[in-house]
């Protein structure tokens, strides 16, 4: 579970946790990614959301965004990323 901001302070725990994650044997088929408690996303956020992403599909791990909070299915929506 994502919680609090996801922004350019705290990408790092959030990529150290999405490679912890992708690193696991045998190769994990979902990565599921809990936004609902996200209450703040900046560009940083979301690019790092869209680096987990091609990481997992490099695997062939699907990532699924669960709950996403409102702004963060805003920004989702405004950059056509969802």
């Amino acid at each position: 579970m994502c919680a609090g901001e996801l922004d350019m302070d705290q990408v790092p725990v959030f990529n150290h946790a999405a490679h912890r994650a992708l690193a696991a044997r045998p190769v994990p088929p979902m990565l599921l990614l809990d936004l609902h408690d996200v209450t703040f996303i900046d560009s940083s956020g979301l690019n790092a959301l869209l680096l987990a992403r091609i990481q997992a599909d490099r695997q062939g791990t699907t990532v699924h965004l669960a709950r996403p909070s409102e702004r963060v299915a805003r920004l989702l929506e405004l950059t056509g990323a969802e």
